[in-house]
């Protein structure tokens, strides 16, 4: 009988085979890896092309930035750079900065000649620019930390799941051997494949996801470093040409 076995085993193909004769409970736990498979592979294929957009998009807008030396150009020419988080920092900066120099943020064909006109504003007041800065790093960094929960789980969750499912199988296996009385490689093979089958799965899902884990993580953590350093170097442009030093705090601040 087992000289039958094993041909029969390797023509059917090992996870064929093993899905045949896996139980009802491993069944359903490869249908729960199989829909995380599909959402862990969703978010890395598309987080792949955020971060690939955006680094495209960064490039673009620093290379327009730094063309010319007025910092708030590019916000008066109603410059647009969707996916670029450090734009989204810029647009932050300049609005609060305008609201600051000219009592709104309006932009309009006056912008020029009422900014030029303006008195430079308090470092109190570039403290509120500062804060306006940071919070768009941060609303910026959750906007791309979005969805990598699901990344996470799948590479802790995967291989608990797969091992649920195996050891639940070699379970029914030793019970239906027990019940059958027949303890030989024969009657136990099948059950104990049809159990691993889970395990296996589980690792097809746990390590994809691990590895696009860590690199969407670096990647992200990069461009927060880039939001940052940039938050940090339009604040210092903004000081050298619209805040003084000696003024005093408005009468609101005060």
């Amino acid at each position: 009988m087992t000289d039958v076995f094993f041909p029969t085993f390797l023509a059917a193909g090992g996870l064929l085979f093993a899905f045949e004769h896996a139980t009802v409970a491993g069944k359903v736990v490869l249908a729960f890896l199989c829909v995380g498979s599909v959402f862990s592979w969703s978010v890395m294929i598309t987080k792949l092309r955020v971060i690939q957009f955006a680094r495209k998009q960064t490039a673009r807008f620093l290379d327009a930035f730094r063309k010319d030396r007025q910092p708030l150009r590019l916000f008066e020419n109603d410059a647009r750079f969707a996916g670029a988080p450090l734009f989204n920092v810029y647009r932050a900066g300049c609005r609060e900065m305008t609201f600051h120099l000219l009592g709104s943020t309006e932009v309009d064909e006056t912008f020029r000649a009422r900014l030029g006109s303006s008195e430079k504003i308090s470092p109190s007041q570039m403290r509120a620019v500062n804060s306006a800065m940071e919070r768009a790093v941060g609303e910026t960094a959750l906007g791309l930390e979005s969805q990598m929960i699901l990344l996470a789980t799948a590479v802790s969750g995967a291989p608990f799941l797969g091992l649920l499912g195996t050891v639940w199988g070699v379970m029914d296996t030793f019970t239906d051997v027990a019940v059958a009385g027949a303890p030989n490689l024969a009657t136990m093979a099948p059950g104990v494949s049809g159990a691993l089958i889970t395990t296996v799965t589980a690792l097809c899902v746990a390590i994809p996801a691990m590895f696009g884990y860590n690199f969407l993580v670096t990647s992200i953590r990069g461009m927060i470093v880039e939001m940052d350093n940039f938050a940090a170097e339009l604040a210092s442009e903004f000081e050298h040409k619209y805040v003084d030093h000696n003024a005093r705090a408005p009468e609101y601040e005060r």
